[in-house]
């Protein structure tokens, strides 16, 4: 069901979700060739004109593609719903209109392996964490090499190589911010706000899934009846010395009465 009450099982749903199983590995690897021939244009800026021309006809390409898609799946919506789709469906939509979103629908080829696909709660975390990685991934990535794209020819630049811009990237994505490179044009700055926000997501996501999964183990324990060890440095449990035992004596209870196997000698008060 919909917002709007209407079942998603109508034929012209079905037309969009068969569209999408066709066209989705496609569009995946459109997406590949995009962020591989957008990172020969950024890292080899003295190429030959002949690569200049064929990197410039697959970026313009692609991205025609990427606009007709969304415009297509948008379509096969049923009238009254068009808005709701693009609103839960943002990667595709700013996918036509920002290249670093072009590159992050490249993750979703992931989701496709036959190992990302079980439903077990272990498989489901393990999936979860692994997308969450491969996202984080491409955003720095794209990123560094926009960033880079748009400051190396700059007066008064201080991201200049790809090493750079990596490096700030990390920085500001992890919200360290030591200061030391920053971008000082305005598309270099965009860039900038889209990894902070990105930052503040995949930090507090990664939070989250720590928090949950720890929750998780505590309540297993909990119901399992098992007490919770208090925290501690070692990782193995200590094993008694064969020696200092051997140098104890017998115990005796607290009454006075010998332990088996040792009796008083004849004639004492027992």
């Amino acid at each position: 069901m919909t917002l709007r009450g209407v079942p998603e099982d109508d034929p012209a749903t079905h037309r969009r979700k068969r569209y999408v199983d066709v066209t989705a590995r496609t569009l995946a690897l459109l997406g590949v060739l995009f962020v591989l021939a957008y990172t020969v244009y950024v890292l080899w800026p003295d190429r030959p004109q002949w690569v200049t021309t064929v990197i410039i006809v697959i970026l313009v390409l692609t991205w025609v593609i990427f606009i007709i898609d969304v415009v297509i799946r948008i379509s096969l919506t049923p009238r009254g719903r068009r808005w709701h789709y693009a609103w839960h469906h943002p990667l595709e939509v700013l996918s036509a209109l920002l290249p670093v979103f072009r590159a992050l629908r490249v993750v979703g080829l992931l989701q496709d392996l036959p190992v990302l696909k079980r439903h077990t709660p272990t498989a489901v975390r393990a999936q979860f964490i692994i997308l969450a990685l491969a996202y984080a991934f491409a955003w720095v990535f794209f990123l560094a090499l926009a960033t880079l794209q748009a400051e190396r020819e700059a007066a008064g630049a201080n991201i200049v190589t790809f090493g750079d811009s990596i490096w700030w990237a990390i920085v500001t994505i992890t919200t360290v911010g030591y200061g030391d490179l920053y971008p000082v044009t305005p598309p270099g700055r965009f860039y900038a706000v889209l990894l902070m926000a990105g930052g503040i997501a995949i930090v507090g996501t990664a939070s989250a899934t720590i928090i949950s999964y720890l929750n998780e183990k505590v309540a297993g324990l909990r119901h399992q009846g098992d007490a919770l060890a208090p925290p501690t440095l070692s990782t193995a449990e200590e094993e008694p010395d064969p020696a200092a035992a051997a140098a104890l004596p017998p115990a005796e209870s607290a009454a006075g009465v010998p332990e088996a196997g040792h009796e008083h000698p004849a004639g004492t008060g027992g």
